[in-house]
């Protein structure tokens, strides 16, 4: 099996200046995302066409006259950037004394399956809805760092996610946009003989037809399936099309895709993983198919669940019930009856491998049946494995709760992939040589106390300027315009889930205008954020926020953003003085844009919900209240919200704008080093990602050694 580049886009390069010919090799590893210098070789082409492209170095490259290409390969300064990024990408490439090779030298060959129904890897690639995606593609990032031989399965999704636009109202409005795949860093998985590798997935009275594309991610493969094929009918061909549909038929269509196809991609590219990782329920089908497998091959029934379940583990992100994913009994025997078949097994005993009760009668629940058949399974911060053991109790009456086999592994973010470009010439002056290699140890970030006040603050205003222009250009005359470089600014960015409470704020519109309004020490908020398209509530939430934003009451000291994505995120996380975070505790499972915003210095203002119990240390951020949660969310909100005014009434905003004889906060840039120095090594994606390995991947994989895995 070998895997092809598509054929030149009409009108792309065919003919490319020989010096600077491997810049599309460069283009085609994502590697370039956390690197500097290979992102600055694509800016310096054309720095007006890059934001153009939404920082797209394959889509540039098509883009961009041949005539400019000439020019940067006769430039010996671009010459000299061009070596040195190339031969950094050839050295990490080659490197075989990874981590992961050093920890584990007796591995062999076994490969990890890492199963995500969206990966979140930058904007340009738009095949993610929020938090879930952004966590596996800072995963797969890590692992690459790292040396592990993991591979992911997820999807190409045609149309992506939603783009948002914001009507005269403030309703959310979606639209969808088809990817060019010709523009995509991807390449077709092809037979040997150039055909495309197909395989089928049975559907009711149909067998789907699937095409698979490679992603590189450093070191890391991504293996993306698509129903997009010219045999499939035009609404089979859309079923890969979008996230999360909101249709049920739809939705278990996909996660039949994500497990069975996923299992049968694998099979065909001729991978047999010893370790099988599913981040959350979506991908649980594969159990089914791999089940099903072995029964085919003579095992019985209990046998092969007992064999599959040595080699899985479990990752919940949910610590709602309504939040997991549910089908009815007539789905079930609509869409697994053949599967269930397969596995020797009636209807009766099927169902029961995963039934729940619900108000529609009994349900099969994904993440009941991907906690029943797997070795090891966690929740992602301290707080919601305490969650998840509660919730999920019930699947092992005979333990008390502390010995629920529920374990937590707290979600990291990839430094680099957040890291302000400004900020990283700081730690490179001040943090010692190969500090990326050292990121997760805590003595490499006490040497923070070495960077001068002085430089630590203008970086940071330097950003916040940044931040303000891009705020301007992006908002113009609708939903605010920030008319203050220097004021104190929080940021609120996140998906619009009602529980995430974005309107909190808003709770008693007269103490926030006695903020905004301050003379002398004047407040200023930026929202950016979407609603899933079917979520009414969150819809509301984003117009009441718009409304404020464009009212003249507000005088444009608050501000929203409309269609966030991965660029929108960077920006105010690297540019925002704070970070506000207001889940319902305790509905947030950990939500990682708050550690992105602490490596860049940004004080987090959070709830004690998800990470924050486990990063805050009443030096580097402030928390909102305690750990108590009153039952009535009416309560909850009010009680919430007035503390949160209180919080930054009497606290934030006095110390922000305390300043010494040289006109620097020095409190508030000593919170700045203490936020960087104790949040980036515990939450860092290396860090994750080698618990994965020494507390997951490691003892599963001893426990199911098998020639050709489970």
């Amino acid at each position: 099996m070998e895997t092809y580049p598509e054929n030149p886009p009409e009108g792309g390069q065919t003919i490319f200046p020989a010096r600077i010919e491997r810049l599309r090799e460069l283009a085609r590893n994502l590697w370039w995302i956390w690197n500097p210098a290979a992102r600055r070789l694509f800016a310096d082409l054309d720095r007006d066409l890059w934001a153009m492209v939404n920082h797209n170095p394959v889509r540039l490259l098509n883009a961009i006259p041949r005539a400019r290409l000439q020019q940067a390969a006769d430039d010996r300064y671009y010459q000299q950037d061009y070596d040195r990024a190339l031969a950094d990408f050839d050295a990490y490439l080659a490197a075989r004394k990874t981590w992961f090779g050093r920890t584990f030298p007796n591995w062999d060959d076994a490969v990890i399956a890492y199963f995500s129904p969206e990966f979140g890897l930058h904007e340009s690639l738009p095949i993610y809805a929020g938090g879930l995606g952004v966590l596996s593609g800072d995963h797969s990032k890590a692992a690459s760092d790292l040396g592990l031989p993991l591979v992911g399965v997820g999807f190409v999704y045609q149309q992506g996610y939603f783009r948002q636009r914001i009507a005269a109202d403030g309703w959310q409005e979606e639209y969808w946009q088809n990817l060019d795949y010709a523009d995509q860093a991807m390449q077709a998985v092809r037979e040997s003989d150039g055909r495309l590798l197909r395989i089928a997935v049975e559907l009711p009275g149909r067998a789907l037809q699937l095409g698979i594309w490679r992603l590189q991610v450093g070191r890391t493969p991504l293996f993306l399936m698509d129903s997009d094929l010219p045999e499939n009918s035009a609404a089979d061909r859309e079923l890969t099309a979008r996230l999360y549909a909101a249709d049920r038929e739809t939705r278990i269509s996909q996660e039949l895709v994500l497990g069975v196809g996923g299992v049968r991609a694998l099979r065909a590219l001729g991978i047999h993983p010893a370790v099988w990782h599913m981040n959350e329920g979506h991908s649980a089908f594969m159990i089914v198919e791999r089940v099903a497998e072995r029964v085919a091959t003579g095992s019985d029934f209990e046998s092969a669940v007992a064999a599959v379940r040595a080699s899985t583990i479990f990752t919940t992100h949910t610590p709602v019930s309504a939040g997991n994913e549910v089908f009815t009994e007539a789905l079930i025997d609509k869409y697994l009856c053949g599967y269930r078949e397969r596995m020797g097994l009636k209807r009766e005993a099927f169902m029961e491998l995963a039934a729940v009760s619900g108000w529609r009668g009994r349900m099969f629940s994904l993440p009941t049946l991907a906690l029943r058949c797997s070795a090891r399974r966690n929740g992602v911060s301290a707080l919601h494995g305490k969650v998840s053991r509660r919730m999920w109790r019930h699947l092992w009456p005979q333990r008390q709760r502390g010995g629920i086999p529920i374990e937590h592994i707290t979600n990291g973010v990839h430094t680099e992939s957040w890291l302000a470009r400004r900020i990283v010439l700081l730690f490179d002056r001040y943090l010692g040589e190969n500090w990326r290699e050292r990121l997760d140890e805590r003595e490499t970030w006490q040497r923070v106390e070495a960077i001068p006040d002085e430089e630590l603050w203008e970086t940071h205003c330097h950003l916040k300027r940044k931040l303000h222009a891009f705020v301007r250009a992006r908002v113009a005359q609708r939903g605010g315009a920030l008319p203050d470089a220097d004021a104190l600014t929080i940021g609120f960015a996140r998906r619009f889930a009602v529980y995430k409470r974005a309107g909190l704020l808003l709770h008693d519109m007269e103490r926030l205008l006695a903020l905004l309004y301050d003379s002398k020490r004047p407040l200023q908020i930026i929202f950016a954020g979407k609603a899933h398209p079917a979520d009414e509530p969150g819809k509301h939430i984003i117009q009441a926020l718009f409304r404020a934003a464009a009212s003249a009451e507000c005088g444009g000291r608050l501000a929203f953003i409309q269609d966030y994505d991965q660029n929108v995120a960077r920006q105010l996380l690297q540019g925002v003085d704070i970070w506000l975070n207001t889940p319902r505790r305790p509905q947030e499972a950990c939500g990682t844009s708050g550690q992105k915003a602490a490596l860049n210095g940004v004080l987090n203002v959070s709830i004690l919900d998800g990470w924050w119990p486990e990063g805050f240390n009443g030096r580097n951020g402030w928390a909102i209240g305690d750990e108590t949660t009153p039952a009535e969310a009416e309560e909850h909100d009010a009680r919430d919200a007035g503390l949160l005014y209180e919080l930054l009434e009497d606290e934030v905003v006095p110390l922000y704008y305390r300043r010494d004889g040289d006109g620097l906060p020095r409190e508030w840039i000593g919170m700045m080093k203490a936020s960087i120095a104790s949040v980036t090594p515990v939450f860092s994606a290396r860090r994750m990602v080698k618990e994965y390995c020494t507390r997951m991947y490691a003892p599963v994989r001893e426990r199911a050694r098998q020639p050709r895995g489970g």
